[in-house]
């Protein structure tokens, strides 16, 4: 009698997750090749210490992305990796914006949902 082989499940391997710069780049570059203006703004060190600010003049929270399109719109998007949370001043800016513009919160695996709006005409 042949001895029947024991089939195991495959092992698969979750993807590292990855930094909210890397998801950045991203979705930047997605925008870039579908047409998109892209305006971030970026903070930068200063002082002896090397502390990270953004100059801005306004309130705190702004989302992290502003895209524009010539006839695809302009979309609000706050980035964050799969386990961040938005700051108090973050959902503020959401609850302002979101009533009247397009606005959204992107995780890595909301990666196929931000091609597919990137690529489309209106909200998703």
């Amino acid at each position: 009698m042949r001895k029947r082989r024991q089939m195991t499940p495959r092992l698969y391997r979750v993807p590292a997750p990855i930094s909210e710069k890397e998801w950045q780049a991203q979705v930047v570059e997605l925008a870039v090749t579908f047409g998109w203006l892209v305006q971030h703004s970026r903070p930068s060190q200063v002082g002896d210490q090397g502390r990270w600010v953004t100059a801005i003049t306004g309130n705190v929270g702004f989302p992290d992305l502003v895209l524009a399109h010539r006839t695809r719109g302009v979309i609000f998007a706050e980035l964050k990796t799969e386990i961040g949370r938005m700051a108090t001043a973050q959902t503020e800016w959401r609850d302002t914006l979101a009533g009247h513009v397009e606005w959204y919160l992107w995780r890595p695996s909301d990666i196929t949902a931000v091609g597919i709006r990137l690529r489309s005409t209106g909200r998703i």
